[in-house]
């Protein structure tokens, strides 16, 4: 048995580590020159996004012996739209570092691993699938997926953002759903530390076309972060990217090619965030190579809550700064904090039921559930 892996990210070095626990040495392939060579990000870990399983962290510490260390957990979600504001106090998840910085998740998971790795690779996977009896797509898009005819687009995205300095509560996250800074989409803070954060907006493609347009919503996000703050932050990092595709695969192996990470759809549409997602595809990537388990069944959750995420990102596309007002202003006490409170019930999935008569185009794998 030979396996390649092709891609050095979250789904990638999981599916190696676990390769390697059963002792298989995979090939690892990385077109980028190190780990985690790309601009450095702040992401979070939403139990609301993972349940019935609240702890993520103790989760894959405790079932697969994966061992990541975020830069805090999270206490406090502040929501902002135009005109209201809910304070949540509950244990909502955790706030990590992606990208170049040597803390990242990505860099975690590098030192964990054995097997060879190759940099700046130029392979392409028609290439490593006729040298491999196994080839793991981990590539951390979907343009492999798409090129082979094996991915469904449900949305194009463009996220702008920055590293800022100042003054931060690091265990209180925020989060803005207002139409005048990211139409039909949001804006989030997430501190890396008590000195620096992370500040993201994100919205569809086809909701602003221009970069002028966008570098407005951008200016009046980071104004309206300010404010809020009471503070003048310093800008230390930007990245802006356009046209990310987010969707899932229409199957998660073809053969002997397993699809993993933002391949698979491991991204979830909602808030847009997946990296717990992309890990258990490495995972289960890997526990089908050796023989413990089957790929397609292992992530028929994984889809079902992609699906799930959808609809609530469908009804997030449909909602006017009133309807936000509405919303978070009966989020702002005990009917926000049982939403967000630890619990083996999936709030995602009830709220799409609630959804769902609501929303023109119904995903397909809900439709027999």
């Amino acid at each position: 048995m030979k396996v390649a892996i092709m891609g050095a990210g979250l789904s990638g070095l999981a599916c190696a580590i676990m390769l390697e626990r059963n002792g298989v040495y995979p090939t690892i392939y990385e077109s980028r020159s190190k780990v985690g060579d790309r601009f450095i990000n702040g992401e979070a870990l939403f139990s609301i996004l993972t349940r019935p399983i609240n702890d993520s962290i103790s989760y894959l510490s405790n079932e697969y012996e994966l061992y990541l260390k975020p830069t805090s957990h999270i206490g406090q979600m502040v929501i902002h739209s135009e005109n209201s504001k809910a304070t949540i106090n509950e244990r909502i998840g955790f706030v990590n570092i992606r990208g170049r910085h040597e803390l990242s998740f990505e860099n975690q998971l590098a030192e964990q691993v054995n097997s060879e790795l190759i940099f700046n690779s130029e392979k392409s996977y028609e290439e490593l699938s006729q040298e491999y009896t196994h080839v793991v797509m981990a590539t951390g898009d979907a343009s492999y997926a798409v090129k082979v005819k094996n991915f469904k687009e449900d949305l194009s995205v463009t996220l702008k953002g920055a590293t800022v300095e100042g003054n931060f509560e690091r265990f209180s996250v925020s989060v803005w759903l207002n139409n005048e800074l990211a139409p039909k989409g949001y804006g989030y803070l997430l501190p890396f530390s008590d000195k620096e954060a992370n500040i993201v907006i994100a919205f569809p493609d086809e909701a602003i076309k221009t970069d002028e347009e966008i570098n407005k919503l951008w200016d009046r996000f980071f104004q309206t972060v300010c404010s809020e703050l009471g503070q003048s932050l310093k800008i230390t990092d930007q990245f802006q990217i356009r046209n990310y595709k987010i969707g899932i695969c229409n199957a998660p192996r073809i053969g002997n090619t397993f699809f993993t990470g933002n391949c698979f759809g491991a991204i979830m549409p909602f808030l847009g965030f997946g990296q717990f997602q992309a890990l258990l595809t490495g995972i289960y990537a890997a526990q089908d190579i050796c023989g413990l388990g089957t790929y397609e069944q292992l992530t028929k959750p994984l889809m079902k809550s992609y699906e799930h995420s959808l609809i609530l990102r469908r009804a997030l596309e449909q909602m006017n700064n009133n309807t936000y007002d509405f919303l978070i202003s009966h989020l702002d006490g005990r009917i926000g904090s049982k939403i967000f409170q630890q619990s083996t019930h999936n709030p995602l999935k009830v709220l799409s039921y609630l959804i769902r008569p609501f929303i023109k185009k119904e995903p397909r794998y809900l439709r027999n559930e």
